[in-house]
């Protein structure tokens, strides 16, 4: 699909809020697949918990515990890979786009890179899920689901790599597809897997293991077709620039590793309170899973606002227009903020009907236990989804523009600080559930409110990633390639 959005000089300022470079229209253009793309994500881990709550409290928590634990080994790998998105839509803005194939190379090779460190860290993952002081059966579980989602996570980081190159380029629908058809293969894989139908054994966690593995396979290998057809070779050299390019490798790890650093440090302190959450015991760590599973369905579409307005801001910067970046990163807020409040609403005033979806097979007997303190949990959630868009929306346009060391800083210290005070209330305060998870929540509003004030004060403007092919267009024209197709 074409969007229309030249940056030219004389009419950057539209009175409708809808039209024009960083509008609404062409926003929601970019971002709609993507956030279909997270909301295929967040189904398929829904689901996933969904089927495991059948056979029992212990296999739901566990889900979370090892996937989390799973999740935060990657996520250092993940950070610095993902800002492949922000450095391709700066070259993709200032009209280089034989860098674009060359920039998702090093992220390519950087994956393969990181593929045998995870590897290396899995007795660490184990010793510290078996350190948690959970329930011996769960703990058991959480082992088995993060190892064998361990040794497949190599697929994960290349799709990763090859996504966000077809983010920075606006192509987006491309991710879309791969990620329902992941979604797809999954949620197949998985009913078969965990319960043993059409004369499979009945593999239970180690099914829903190998069911996600199967699923993120899928979507990996249709990403790879798009990347490699001729069209996409020939405009953006992604068969001629797989190569490694020590330049470009330094400029993704010299903006990227803060990224890098802040997300591992942040879900490392964000998986320290889901353990101590844990251990209040089996039902609180049931409930609060029940609790992060709905909070996902708020969370993770929002990230395609995050991805979207880390494009856009990455491409006006690179065609040397941070005005029409700023115009971008509100619109992004406006509308992820629309959609926050609607799921807030939800959670407020919906709860008990939200919650009772995970109240059948094993969990039923412990109803009593688990979902009274899961309302309450998703009530309270409610208050701070709109801070969640804000927060998404201006990370990605601080990231997109480069502004990647200060965001890491304050993030990392916000989150353990967090951590801490979380720990001191579990372990020594013991204070009751709730008091905590209202600790968690206020994380979300300073983080929120500080992300705010540094990107309105400015200093991300002054940032230089890639130097422009050209001089500016005139105005009117179809200016350094922000008319992407979105197909190949």
């Amino acid at each position: 699909m074409d969007l229309p959005c030249s940056i030219g000089r004389q009419h950057d300022r539209p009175e409708s809020p809808f039209e024009g470079p960083g509008g609404i229209k062409m926003l929601l253009a970019i971002a709609v697949p993507m956030i279909v793309s997270n909301a295929a994500e967040t189904i398929m881990m829904f689901v996933d918990r969904l089927f495991l709550s059948n056979l029992g409290r212990e296999h739901l928590s566990a889900a979370m515990a090892g996937g989390l634990t799973m999740f935060v080994l990657m996520t250092f790998f993940l950070g610095i890979i993902g800002y492949v998105n922000a450095l391709v839509a700066q070259y993709y803005g200032a009209g280089r786009r034989d860098q674009c194939g060359l920039s998702s190379a090093q992220g390519l090779i950087l994956s393969f890179v990181s593929y045998p460190l995870i590897l290396l860290a899995i007795p660490l993952g184990c010793m510290l899920l078996k350190g948690s002081g959970h329930d011996a059966l769960q703990t058991e579980l959480e082992v088995t689901y993060f190892t064998i989602l361990a040794f497949g996570s190599i697929m994960g980081l290349l799709r990763s790599a090859i996504s966000s190159f077809f983010c920075g380029i606006g192509r987006t629908r491309m991710v879309m597809v791969a990620n329902l058809i992941a979604m797809v293969v999954n949620m197949g894989a998985n009913y078969v897997l965990i319960f043993g139908h059409f004369g499979f054994p009945a593999l239970g966690m180690r099914g829903a293991a190998y069911g996600t593995l199967l699923g993120s396979a899928s979507g990996l290998l249709m990403l790879l077709i798009p990347y490699f057809l001729r069209g996409v070779r020939v405009e953006f050299g992604t068969l001629s620039g797989l190569r490694l390019c020590p330049t470009m490798m330094w400029k993704l790890l010299r903006f990227g590793l803060p990224s890098g650093i802040e997300f591992f440090l942040n879900m490392a302190a964000f998986n320290v309170f889901v353990l101590m959450f844990h251990s209040y015991g089996i039902n609180a760590a049931a409930a609060i899973t029940i609790t992060f599973n709905w909070d996902l369905v708020a969370f993770l579409p929002m990230l395609g606002f995050n991805l979207t307005v880390m494009s856009l801001v990455g491409r006006y910067m690179g065609a040397g227009r941070p005005d029409l970046a700023e115009r971008a990163t509100y619109s992004g807020l406006k509308v992820a903020t629309l959609y926050a409040t609607s799921m807030a609403f939800l959670f407020l005033f919906f709860p008990h009907m939200l919650v009772g979806v995970f109240s059948r097979g094993a969990i039923a007997a412990h109803a009593a236990g688990v979902l009274p303190l899961a309302v309450a949990a998703l009530r309270i959630a409610a208050f701070y989804t709109a801070a969640d868009a804000a927060a998404v929306v201006f990370s990605g346009a601080l990231r997109g523009a480069g502004d990647t060391r200060w965001t890491m800083w304050f993030s990392v210290v916000l989150h353990w600080f967090m951590a801490g005070v979380s720990y001191v209330l579990i372990k020594w305060v013991h204070a009751p559930p709730l008091v905590s998870w209202c600790c968690f929540t206020l994380l979300v509003f300073v983080l929120a409110g500080s992300l705010y004030l540094r990107f309105k004060g400015g200093k991300w403007r002054l940032i230089q990633v890639v130097q422009p092919v050209t001089a500016l267009p005139p105005p009117g024209s179809d200016a350094a390639g922000m008319t992407p197709p979105d197909s190949v």
